[in-house]
C-alpha cells in the first residue's frame, strides 16, 4: 500500500505552490482536475485581463490617447502624460501605470534609436531653443510623425552623428531635432538648387512690380524691371529669377579672393616637357554630357551646361577644404543647351541658348533672367541660336546663320540691345564651320567648311581680306590667340589655329603676314596630325604659350602644343590619363588651369605647372 508522502519528505527549500484564485484551478467532488480538459470557455481573471490590456490595448485606451494627442505635443520636454515607474518595488504603483500605456510603448523593437514614453527624460538645452526658433520661422508642415516626439537619439553613441552636435558635450535629442540637424547637414554638403521650389510668374506691370517690391518682401529687391530694352527684343512672358551674384557670395564657402587679387608674374613654359598636376574634379558628374565650359574673366568661376537644360556654377577652388563647391544652378525647361557664356568684359551676364529660336540672359546683379525670343532684323535667316560667340569687348554678339545655299553668314548684334546690326557672308559650300572674334574686338574671322576665309572690319562694316587654309578637307574649328602680334597682325591676334575633318591642325602666324595684311594664300607654320579623327576642340591660353587640341570621336584624343616652338608635348597626357571622351575645355585667365569636360558629365581639373 503506497505511503502518503509526509511534510518531513519534501527537499529542503522546496515551497508549495497553492492556486490563489479558484477560477484557475477547478476541481470537482472526485478531485479530477478540469480547469483546461473542459471544453467551455474559461473567464478570464483580472490579472490577465490587465496583461491583456496592458500589452495588446483596448478600444478606450486607444480613443482617449487620440483625444490626448492633441494636447500632449512634446514628450522630451516636462510633459508627464504618461510616465513608466522602472525599478519601482511598489506592485500596485506598476500596475496603474501599465493601465494608461499604449500598446507601442510597450512592445517596441530594440533598434538604434530608443523608442521612449512622452517623458522629460532629458533637460532642456540651448540647441533645443535654436530649433524652436527655427521652426517657428519654417512653414508649418501638412503632417507630423508622433512617433519622433518620442524617439530619443545619442549623438555621443555613434561616431558618425557627433557631427550633428551644436556643443561638444551635447548627447541627446529628440526624433524632429535630429531630423531637422539631418536636413541641416545635407543641405550642408549638397547646396540646393535655386530654381527648386520656384515657380514662374507672370510678367506684370512696372506698377505691379514696385508694389510687390514694398509689400511682399521679395528675394530680390534690388531688382530693376527697366533693365531691358523693349524696343530692341522681346522678352517672353514667362520670367525667371534668381539670386545675384552678390547674394552668393555672401553664403558659406563663397568666394574668398577674386582672380585679380593676388597678380603673378609671367611665367614661362618649357618645350617638350610640362608638368600637369591634376587636382579635384569640379563638382560631381553631371546628368548629361557638358557642351559648354567656361571661366569666368575676373572671378574663380566656371559655368558648364549641356542637354540637361541646366547651367551649373563651381567656385574654383582646388585646395580649399570643400574643393570646387557648387554656387547655383539655373534649369530652363525643355531647351537642351548648346552654348552658355560670361558676357565680357566684367562677366556681370551669363548668356546661353539651345537649338531654338531664342536664347537667355542672366543678369548677375540682379539675378533676373530674361528671355528674348525676337531679333530686329532678318529672322528667316535665323531659325536657331546655339552658336553665337560675344566679342572681348562685350558689345557685339555673333550668331550663325541657317543659310547654307551659296555660302554662309554670320548676323552681327549689338549684344546690350540685340538689334541687328550687319551679317557677314563667306563663299563656302557646305555654309559656315566656325568663326572668331578679333582679340581687339573689331572684328572676326569666319572661315567656310571648305577652308575660305575671310576678315570683316566691325568699324568699316565691311570684308578687308580673304583667305584660304592649305590642305584643308572638311574644316570644323577656328581659334585665334596670343596677344603678341601688336599692330603689325589684324585684330591684335598672333596665331591661327584651323582643325579638319582629317584631324590635321594647321597653326598660322599672322605676325610673318605684315602690318595689317591679309594673305591670299598664307602658309601655315606648322601642320599637327598627331590626331587621327575630327578636331572637334581648340584652344590658346591667355598668355599666349600653349594651345589645346581635341576630337570628341575618340577616347582620350587630346594634346597640347608649347608655343611659339610649336612643339607637341610628349610627357602629357598619358595612357593613364582619365580624359574620356572630350566634349569641352576650357583654361583660365592666369593660364595655370586646364579644365576638360566629357561625355560622361564629368568635368577634370588640371594645373599647369612652369
Amino acid at each position: 500500500m503506497a505511503r502518503r508522502p509526509r511534510e518531513s519528505d519534501r527537499p529542503k527549500g522546496a515551497t508549495t505552490i497553492q492556486p490563489k484564485d479558484p477560477d484557475l484551478m477547478n476541481e470537482d467532488s472526485s478531485g479530477a482536475f478540469d480547469g483546461f480538459d473542459s471544453d467551455e470557455d474559461q473567464d478570464k481573471n483580472s490579472i490577465e485581463l490587465e496583461l491583456e490590456k496592458a500589452v495588446f490595448g483596448d478600444d478606450f485606451g486607444f480613443h482617449e490617447r487620440l483625444q490626448h494627442h492633441g494636447i500632449v505635443k512634446d514628450g522630451l520636454a516636462g510633459s508627464t502624460a504618461h510616465r513608466i515607474t522602472v525599478g519601482d518595488s511598489t506592485k500596485g504603483d506598476t500596475q496603474d501605470n501599465l493601465r494608461d500605456i499604449a500598446d507601442a510603448d510597450v512592445c517596441s523593437p530594440a533598434t538604434a534609436t530608443q523608442i521612449l514614453p512622452q517623458r522629460s527624460s532629458c533637460s532642456s538645452s540651448p540647441s533645443e531653443a535654436d530649433d524652436a526658433d527655427d521652426s517657428a520661422d519654417e512653414p508649418e508642415a501638412v503632417w507630423h510623425d508622433s512617433d519622433d516626439d518620442r524617439i530619443v537619439v545619442s549623438l555621443q553613441a555613434n561616431p558618425r552623428l557627433r557631427k550633428l552636435r551644436i556643443y561638444e558635450d551635447e548627447d541627446l535629442v529628440n526624433g524632429r531635432q535630429y531630423t531637422k540637424r539631418l536636413r541641416r547637414q545635407f543641405e550642408l554638403l549638397n547646396h540646393v538648387p535655386l530654381w527648386v521650389g520656384q515657380s514662374r510668374a507672370k510678367r506684370k506691370t512696372d506698377n505691379d512690380l514696385d508694389h510687390n517690391n514694398n509689400n511682399n518682401n521679395t528675394a530680390f529687391p534690388d531688382s530693376d524691371p527697366d533693365s531691358s530694352s523693349e524696343g530692341a527684343m522681346s522678352v517672353d512672358s514667362d520670367q525667371l529669377l534668381a539670386p545675384p551674384l552678390a547674394k552668393l557670395l555672401q553664403q558659406p564657402g563663397a568666394l574668398l579672393s577674386s582672380e585679380t587679387d593676388t597678380p603673378r608674374g609671367k611665367r614661362k613654359l618649357r618645350p617638350e616637357v610640362i608638368d600637369m598636376q591634376r587636382t579635384k574634379d569640379v563638382g560631381v558628374a553631371q546628368p548629361s554630357a557638358i557642351t559648354s565650359l567656361q571661366f569666368h574673366t575676373v572671378q574663380p568661376l566656371l559655368i558648364s551646361s549641356g542637354p540637361a537644360s541646366t547651367v551649373f556654377m563651381h567656385r574654383v577652388a582646388p585646395q580649399s577644404p570643400n574643393p570646387n563647391p557648387l554656387l547655383t544652378s539655373l534649369h530652363i525647361h525643355s531647351t537642351p543647351l548648346f552654348t552658355t557664356v560670361f558676357q565680357p568684359p566684367d562677366g556681370s551676364k551669363i548668356l546661353f541658348a539651345g537649338r531654338r529660336r531664342y536664347f537667355h540672359s542672366w543678369d548677375l546683379s540682379t539675378g533676373r533672367v530674361d528671355k528674348i525670343s525676337r531679333l530686329c532684323g532678318p529672322r528667316s535667316e535665323q531659325k536657331s541660336m546655339e552658336r553665337f560667340k560675344i566679342s572681348p569687348c562685350g558689345r557685339w554678339m555673333g550668331l550663325v546663320g541657317s543659310r547654307r545655299k551659296g555660302g554662309g553668314l554670320i548676323n552681327v548684334l549689338d549684344a546690350r540691345t540685340s538689334q541687328w546690326i550687319a551679317e557677314v557672308h563667306v563663299e563656302s559650300n557646305g555654309g559656315v564651320a566656325d568663326f572668331e572674334w578679333w582679340g581687339d574686338g573689331e572684328g572676326m574671322t569666319v572661315i567656310g567648311k571648305g577652308g575660305e576665309a575671310v576678315e570683316w572690319d566691325g568699324r568699316q562694316r565691311k570684308v578687308v581680306g580673304r583667305w584660304v587654309d592649305e590642305g584643308a578637307v572638311g574644316t570644323t574649328v577656328l581659334a585665334m590667340g596670343g596677344r603678341g602680334g601688336g599692330a603689325k597682325a589684324i585684330g591684335g591676334d598672333r596665331w591661327v589655329a584651323v582643325g579638319s575633318t582629317s584631324g590635321v591642325v594647321n597653326v598660322y602666324d599672322r605676325k610673318t603676314w605684315g602690318t595689317g595684311k591679309v594673305l591670299s594664300g598664307p602658309k601655315p607654320c606648322r601642320a599637327f596630325d598627331q590626331l587621327t579623327t575630327p578636331i572637334s576642340h581648340l584652344a590658346f591660353s591667355p598668355d599666349g604659350q600653349l594651345m589645346v587640341m581635341a576630337s570628341r570621336w575618340k577616347r582620350d584624343a587630346l594634346r597640347l602644343v608649347h608655343l611659339p616652338s610649336c612643339t607637341v608635348y610628349k610627357n602629357w597626357p598619358t595612357s593613364s590619363t582619365p580624359l574620356g571622351q572630350i566634349t569641352a575645355l576650357a583654361i583660365n585667365p592666369k593660364s595655370d588651369l586646364l579644365a576638360v569636360a566629357n561625355e560622361q558629365g564629368k568635368i577634370r581639373l588640371w594645373e599647369i605647372r612652369a
